[in-house]
């Protein structure tokens, strides 16, 4: 039996650089989801994991019923810090407004994967990090913006933690890869039994 194509449904430069780094054959196709009208149908009160799930499931669903047979990737993230939820920031401004709000707190990051063949949920899972950012002022912000340039606002958290991003805190608990937006070893177990080349 022919190993199934392997699609990654999501724009994400990370995502598709940790799925490269371990050897993983695979496509790019983004799934075109309004994620605004997901969140906003979800309503008041639903858990940041509910949503977050329900996004990537929705971004595997609209490119697997088209790509009948293949295996479909869809993940998503939510940073929740002290019951507020953050989107990624629309400019540099709202990045600095959104890393004073981090400040000195904890925040989770909630990282939802969807595994889809022909539009069924083959598998899925949620996990959570928690990551303490030190307390910062408006010059630390500002000169780590400098630094760390406009790539931060394709962030939620506004920061890339695998780059200049890790000198904002002074604690971290929590998945390296979950926190990067794809929670990688329990993927490539799933993308194994599944019968994904070279796996």
């Amino acid at each position: 039996m022919p190993a199934p194509e392997l699609i990654l449904a999501s724009g994400s430069a990370v995502r598709a650089r940790l799925l490269a780094n371990a050897g993983v054959r695979f496509r790019i196709e983004t799934s075109g989801v309004d994620e605004n009208a997901v969140k906003a149908s979800a309503g008041d009160g639903v858990p940041p994991a509910e949503i977050a799930l329900h996004l990537a499931a929705a971004k595997a669903r609209a490119v697997s019923e088209k790509r009948r047979g293949a295996l479909v990737i869809g993940a998503d993230q939510m940073l929740e810090c002290e019951g507020r939820l953050f989107d990624k920031p629309a400019d540099m401004a709202a990045a600095a407004g959104n890393l004073r709000q981090f400040s000195g707190r904890t925040h989770r990051l909630i990282t939802a994967c969807c595994l889809m063949r022909d539009g069924g949920t083959v598998w899925e899972s949620v996990d959570t990090a928690r990551l303490t950012m030190r307390d910062l002022s408006d010059g630390d912000i500002g000169a780590y913006l400098s630094a760390a340039g406009e790539d931060v606002l394709g962030s939620v958290g506004c920061y890339r933690l695998e780059e200049l991003g890790v000198r904002l805190f002074s604690g971290i608990d929590g998945d390296f890869f979950v926190i990067l937006g794809l929670p990688l070893l329990a993927l490539l177990a799933r993308l194994r039994e599944q019968g994904v080349a070279g796996l």
